[in-house]
């Protein structure tokens, strides 16, 4: 699958919000670009939900998403859900720019 990302993935211990399909998620993210993140959690959204997320410490960043995949316990890795971010402005786009270069600097805050 890494051919095929668009984007270079920092590990990260951040949390996150995600809302979506009538449920709202608060877990850790295993990865992060600036193109989407990987959220671990036993409770993943089905593949081509949309979701809300808020992550980020000072300043939280709020970004529309959509799961591309997601993997159940027992299924050949952490259960999670890999999700792409969608319609991110520019303005966002740079803050969460400098979030993946802060924490590629600092794993495992």
């Amino acid at each position: 699958m890494s051919e095929l990302r668009k984007f270079s993935r920092v590990p990260s211990r951040l949390r996150c919000w995600c809302e979506g399909e009538n449920i709202t998620v608060y877990a850790r993210i295993g990865n992060l670009s600036e193109g989407g993140l990987f959220l671990r959690t036993s409770t993943p959204l089905n593949e081509g939900s949309r979701a809300l997320l808020r992550f980020g410490n000072e300043n939280p960043i709020e970004a529309q998403a959509r799961v591309v995949w997601a993997r159940l316990e027992g299924q050949g890795g952490p259960p999670g859900m890999g999700l792409v971010f969608e319609g991110v402005d520019a303005d966002r786009l740079e803050t969460i720019r400098r979030l993946v270069q802060a924490e590629s600097q600092h794993p495992g805050r």
